[in-house]
């Protein structure tokens, strides 16, 4: 958000600006108050105000470029500490209260947030992603190097508060408690409770033990505690301390969020419905002060956008004379060339999807959304007046082909329908019902004759391909297999279906990379015979029977039609998208192919009777998906948001080029996303109960705060936290413009070099795999750091302020002292993320050393961090060495993020010897190479594995692999998937449901170690392995 001069604020304020005060705005964040209680200090609009604790004109204290969020104000209240994106980062900052320079504290890329002040005023506590997944850091006024509090890379400390009284640090340690603080009613393992821990006594307490959420704790000076709990009522209520009792101090029906306490324990403020909320500690009465805030409103302001580069969907009039196109959810037509262009009219509130000619080249039918639900609706393109709308369905219309002379349409609507439109009467009527899913459903189409209707619908969580009879209204599976069969499109000719399949591996659970194109024969036919084709020579035709193009009959003989396959194209990589055009005796297949360097490009293999196929590449550009539109023997392309005119024969594409510009506001964008998203997940949410909470009701709750709606992040905000509401995993909506980008950033440069936590410029380590990770080591524990690039470093500054820069340098040069001597290193730098990876292998190699030695290399150790490709190859890699050829395995998915590899694990663990074999003289050596359930198996888990790890981990309890050992899983498993929206805002889809054999389900329930053994804060941070040696000790009990 670019700011300006205040002055120049208060002027324009006047004219342009509204100064119109709204009395109690919505969407101010991050309140906190002052030691007295006496002033708010709050978030909005991107700036710092503040406001006195009993409402009033509100002033503004900030105005930097980016957002400033997440104010503390000092226990003197001379000081205020906040965080601000200014340089492209989120960094810390301080002010002086009362007006003065603002000063930066930390350099970092990573996300650091103000938490806290120490009691004294001389320390800030914030919390940081640079190390690890996030945890809790101090930093001086001076701004001196940030020290981490707590050492351990899975001691994720946040919320830090101290208790005056006590020393003790107040915090908590889960995901829950602050990545999904706005998810109600999370019930597990991992819930958050009210911990704390005494660096000088070295005691540790958890002062909550509810299996909810107990969260975001706040101290005044006499050390009274306050918090977040959902316990009463599902809802976020504000809770104190009575002695050691729990004892609740409010009770909304709606959450209260992130409560601050004023150091003199008097007043608590904190956020509910999106306003700001003053609770008196004294009469436990809570009052919403009237705040007057200026606000500049600019949602509704028409922003320009460019057709060119960005079109979404297409079609060609069948006289090849008119274009009719959609750009971000906006209709218009041009001529052929793009030199001529008109927008037509629709509701601005809503998104156009997909647009087709109807044979009259005059009428547009189209998809538009209906506050999220896709319906169709015609205009007419020659004299647009009033939209006419043809369905009213709560579901999404989508996936629309026509047959030839566009008098018939067929479309999938919603879960389970496919639907014929008569584009004469423009009614519509269902002509199959089966499971098609909400997203990502294949098209169908109409046979060249109009007879059949080609599908592809689920059968046992894979695709097949079905044609429908028009007449006896009957299906026909052609597949029958269990195996993905998808994308089927008809031959011109109607002698075949094409479609992708892999032969022999299901798409799901982590889709398919060996599908190729296939072409079936509906019919028994012999190819053609030479022979006929001279004899046709001799032929005499009359000029119109020459002209005459033969009726296409299509005819379905019933039998084993998987055996009338044959493969098209290549042989090896991945094909997608088929789309068939017939011309002059040759038959063009194009679709999307990755065999050609891994790249996905469209290619095309030409058939022609009595010639060998052929196979070349379309483009050269890297194709993800392409539309082909065909009229008047003519083929347009749509691909990379451009349209193109295609040659089949010669493969030349020309771009048709659309110069047009439109407008459209972001308020209207907003609203319609807002919409689309909610109905997307209305269609798709995997439980049709919606976790017991009302959806509908959501939406309009959550929609009457749409016209307060000041920027994208409070676009954002709403949508989460409605779907928060739902209590499940897997869910979220992003959203980023171009009006929040920040004109500077800053990269952070890693080396590798671990610095002492007490002298931040002593070299601590070097860790594995990094830069300097060199033979013989050229940085070693105890060198001293004096020199960046030549430059003599203070050793009184930050650290990091050394070590970022607007982009990752090719080379640093570090100078170190050693004994007295002067050490100089060249080194690559690389990426703040990379020195995370590197953290994260330490802890792995530390565990593998562990379990060799306890068990004396007799027992094998592994560990996946999540269930993704790369892991499963780590995993299988480590499997095939002789590493793994022990006694034993202790498999570690604790903190495991999930993925989607669980059943390629759980196939490989499964394997047990059934024969042996040799040589003459040799030794015999068991099949398969590979058994490892022919030894002990002890699988590890914790309250962070989810998502795949927990379906891993349900697998390998149901087949009997092993003993499981830890605590209960996350509970936070749903399959998921995705939809983007018109500006590329993207929602998650949490949309299957993970059940046990038994039918419970995962999300739920979790997954119940066999043998329960806790281990947590302080096991971590004094080095115990209670789950490790627990697993060393049953493993070892058990081998032989």
């Amino acid at each position: 958000m670019k700011k300006i001069f205040i002055a120049l604020l208060l002027i324009v304020g006047f004219s342009e600006v509204k100064a119109q005060a709204l009395t109690s705005p919505f969407f101010l964040s991050d309140p906190t108050l002052t030691p007295d209680g006496e002033t708010i200090i709050f978030s909005y609009e991107g700036d710092l105000w503040k406001v006195p604790t009993a409402g009033g004109q509100s002033t503004r204290l900030t105005a930097m470029e980016g957002m400033e969020s997440k104010p503390s104000v000092s226990p003197d209240g001379i000081w205020l500490a906040f965080s601000a994106e200014q340089f492209g980062n989120t960094d810390v900052f301080l002010m002086p209260i009362g007006g003065g320079e603002i000063k930066q504290l930390t350099f970092h890329e990573a996300t650091d947030e103000v938490e806290s002040w120490s009691w004294e005023s001389d320390k800030i506590y914030f919390t940081s992603d640079r190390y690890n997944r996030f945890s809790a850091y101090e930093i001086d006024l001076a701004g001196s190097t940030p020290k981490r509090l707590f050492p351990h890379y899975f001691n994720t400390i946040h919320n830090t508060v101290i208790n005056p009284k006590t020393g003790e640090i107040y915090f908590n340690e889960t995901w829950e408690s602050k990545n999904f603080a706005h998810r109600k009613r999370y019930k597990g393992e991992y819930n958050p409770d009210i911990k704390s821990y005494n660096p000088t006594t070295k005691a540790f307490t958890q002062y909550t033990d509810y299996e909810g959420k107990d969260f975001g704790a706040t101290i005044d000076q006499n050390g009274a505690v306050f918090f977040m709990s959902d316990e009463a009522n599902g809802e976020y209520n504000l809770y104190t301390f009575k002695g050691k009792t729990k004892t609740q101090l409010t009770d909304f029906p709606t959450s209260i969020m992130w409560p601050k306490v004023s150091a003199n324990g008097k007043k608590i403020v904190f956020r509910k419905d999106y306003q700001v909320f003053v609770y008196d500690v004294a009469s436990g009465q809570t009052a919403k002060p009237e705040i007057s805030v200026f606000q500049n409103q600019t949602l509704s302001k028409q922003i320009s956008r460019k057709v060119d580069g960005n079109m979404s969907y297409f079609d060609i009039s069948q006289d090849g004379e008119k274009m009719a196109f959609v750009s971000r959810g906006i209709l218009f037509i041009s001529d052929v060339k793009g030199k001529f262009v008109k927008q037509i009219p629709t509701d601005p509130k809503e998104a156009v999807e997909e647009v087709k000619w109807l044979a009259d080249n005059k009428t547009l039918l189209y998809s538009r959304t209906v506050k999220g639900y896709h319906n169709w609706f015609t205009i007419s393109a020659q004299n647009p007046g009033k939209e006419k709308q043809l369905t009213e369905d709560k579901n999404k219309n989508r996936e629309l082909t026509l047959n030839k002379d566009r008098s018939l349409g067929v479309y999938v609507s919603g879960r389970n329908e496919i639907r014929e439109i008569d584009l004469k009467t423009l009614e519509s009527k269902t002509l199959v019902e089966d499971e098609l899913w909400g997203l990502y459903t294949p098209r169908a189409f109409f046979s060249p004759d109009d007879q059949y209707v080609v599908f592809s619908p689920i059968r046992n969580f894979e695709r097949e391909i079905m044609i429908y009879d028009r007449s006896s209204k009957k299906t026909l599976n052609l597949t029958e297999t269990l195996v993905t069969e998808t994308s089927p499109v008809w031959s011109p000719d109607g002698k075949y279906i094409y479609f992708i399949t892999d032969r022999t591996h299901a798409s799901y659970p982590f889709g398919t990379t060996d599908a190729h194109l296939y072409r079936m024969k509906l019919d028994k036919f012999a190819d053609l015979f030479k022979s006929d084709k001279v004899d046709e020579l001799f032929v005499e035709k009359s000029k119109d029977e020459k002209e005459k193009k033969p009726e296409v009959t299509v005819k379905v003989t019933a039998g084993d039609f998987m055996d009338r396959l044959e493969q098209i194209g290549p042989g090896f990589g991945q094909q997608s998208s088929p789309y068939l055009f017939q011309k002059d005796g040759k038959t063009h297949v194009f679709f999307i192919s990755n065999h050609d360097e891994g790249t996905p490009k469209l290619w095309k293999t030409t058939l022609e009777d009595f010639e060998k196929s052929k196979t070349e590449k379309v483009s050269d550009e890297q194709m993800g998906g392409y539309e082909i539109v065909e009229a008047k023997d003519k083929l347009y392309l749509l691909a990379g948001g451009k349209v193109s005119t295609l040659d089949p024969n010669s493969n030349k594409t020309e771009e048709i080029k659309v110069s047009e510009t439109f407008a459209k506001n972001l308020r209207d964008e907003f609203e319609q996303m807002y919409y689309e998203a909610w109905a997307g997940m209305e269609q798709n949410f995997y439980d049709g109960d919606f976790h017991g909470q009302n959806w509908q009701e959501l939406r309009d709750r959550y929609a009457k705060y749409l016209p307060y709606v000041h920027s994208r992040e409070n676009l954002r905000e709403i949508f989460n936290d409605m779907l928060g509401e739902l209590n499940t995993s897997h869910f979220g909506f992003s959203s980023n413009g171009a009006e929040e980008e920040i004109y500077l950033g800053s990269k952070t440069m890693v080396t590798g070099v671990v610095f002492n936590e007490d002298a931040p410029f002593v070299v601590d380590k070097v860790l594995k795999d990094s830069p300097v990770d060199l033979e013989p080591q050229p940085i070693l524990p105890g060198d001293e750091l004096i020199a960046v690039n030549g430059i003599t470093v203070d050793k009184s500054k930050n650290r990091e302020t050394y070590f970022i820069a607007p982009t990752i340098a090719e080379e640093l040069e570090l100078t170190f002292t050693r004994k007295g001597q002067t050490i100089k290193v060249k080194l690559h730098p690389t990426s703040y993320g990379e020195m995370k990876t590197w953290m994260y292998d330490e802890w792995m190699d530390e565990n593998e050393a562990y379990v060799d030695e306890k068990t004396e290399n007799r027992i094998s150790y592994v560990h996946m961090k999540n269930m993704s490709g790369g892991e499963l190859d780590h995993f299988l890699q480590y499997m095939v060495s002789n590493k793994a050829n022990r006694d034993g395995l202790i498999l570690d998915l604790r903190y495991n993020t999930g993925g989607n590899v669980h059943d390629e694990v759980l196939k490989f663990l499964s394997q047990k010897s059934y024969l042996q074999w040799k040589y003459r003289d040799g030794a015999l050596t068991n099949q398969p190479n590979f058994s490892p359930s022919d030894k002990p198996i002890v699988l590890l888990i914790n309250e962070q594995s989810l998502s795949d790890a927990e379906m891993t981990a349900a697998g390998f309890k149901e087949l009997g692999l092993g003993t499981i050992i830890g605590t209960e899983t996350y509970r936070w498993i749903i399959f998921t998937s995705g939809q983007g929206l018109v500006d590329g805002s993207f929602y998650r889809l949490p949309a299957w449901g993970c059940y046990t054999l038994d039918g419970r389900n995962l999300e739920k329930d979790g997954v119940e170690p066999d043998i329960r053994v806790d281990e947590g804060f302080v096991d971590r941070l004094e080095g115990n392995q209670k789950q490790l040696d627990k697993a060393i000790e049953v493993i070892l009990g058990k081998v032989k």
